[in-house]
């Protein structure tokens, strides 16, 4: 995205089993004789799994995750195209998507956030958890963000997460996870929140400090992010970090870094499905 308030010109794009335990055995006057014969392993009964973690795995195992990598490789030769305008939900419209930002030295948040995006879909698809992307490469043009957000929704995704980075003032740094506010339905609301508490708490554990110049703790709630007002499924947009900050674009800009980010977005969303 570029540059502050959430890049007026860029697109779109929180929470955490026991068996039961047997009843007394009888008095043993009142017990039938136990018989000798030893029990087969197959007629052994088997133990249900009480870890919070086996649960989470098979809830996550169950879900469909839309990873949306914000922008695309060839919108700066399609103006006609990205420029066209579409639906933004709450009675606006914008233009069908944006170049997006880069670092000074000219690397391009289109190509950061496919390659940062390819990393989450491979460490989730390693859980089992199928994984829809809004676009499959790097040097198409769009798709437009209204059909990014229904995307989301003719799959029914559980989570729905739009990877961009900014373009604001040098100084400025962190980052920060916007979700629509006030909520236009249900999933805009406390799923969509927990979501974004969920993927900001995983960011900050792996490392990356929160934004310094937008949201607050790490948070902002938008009403203007086509993706986000459009959705009909829990969904939040990631601005991993400051693309004119040297610092983080010196992260961005290895694959060590985009793998990071990847790691931690990944965890979060696994997080999050875990505790659905």
């Amino acid at each position: 995205m570029m540059a502050v308030g959430a890049c007026s010109n860029a697109p779109e794009t929180s929470p955490n089993g026991h068996a039961d335990r047997p009843s007394s055995p009888p008095p043993a006057s009142s017990r039938p004789a136990q018989s000798t014969r030893p029990v087969p392993p197959s007629a052994a009964p088997t133990q249900p799994p009480n870890s919070a973690s086996a649960t989470a795995t098979t809830q996550a195992k169950k879900a469909v995750v839309v990873l949306d990598p914000g922008h695309n490789g060839g919108n700066a030769a399609a103006p006609e195209e990205i420029n066209r305008h579409v639906p933004a939900g709450r009675g606006r419209t914008k233009p069908c998507n944006t170049t997006g930002t880069a670092t000074n030295d000219g690397y391009p948040e289109h190509a950061f956030t496919f390659d940062v995006a390819k990393r989450v879909r491979r460490l989730l698809r390693q859980q089992g958890i199928e994984v829809v992307m809004t676009r499959q490469s790097d040097d198409g043009v769009g798709p437009c963000v209204d059909r990014r957000a229904d995307i989301g929704n003719r799959t029914r995704a559980d989570a729905v997460v739009s990877i961009h980075a900014d373009g604001a003032e040098g100084t400025a740094r962190g980052f920060h996870i916007a979700y629509s506010s006030p909520p236009l339905n249900a999933a805009q609301g406390k799923p969509s929140v927990r979501l974004a508490r969920t993927l900001r708490d995983a960011l900050r554990d792996a490392g990356f400090p929160l934004s310094t110049y937008l949201g607050s703790d790490g948070l902002a709630p938008r009403d203007d992010l086509a993706g986000l007002n459009l959705s009909k499924r829990p969904v939040v947009l990631v601005e991993c970090g400051n693309m004119r900050n040297p610092q983080e674009a010196a992260t961005m800009k290895q694959a060590a870094g985009r793998q990071k980010y990847a790691d931690a977005i990944a965890d979060g969303v696994l997080r999050y499905l875990g505790a659905r």
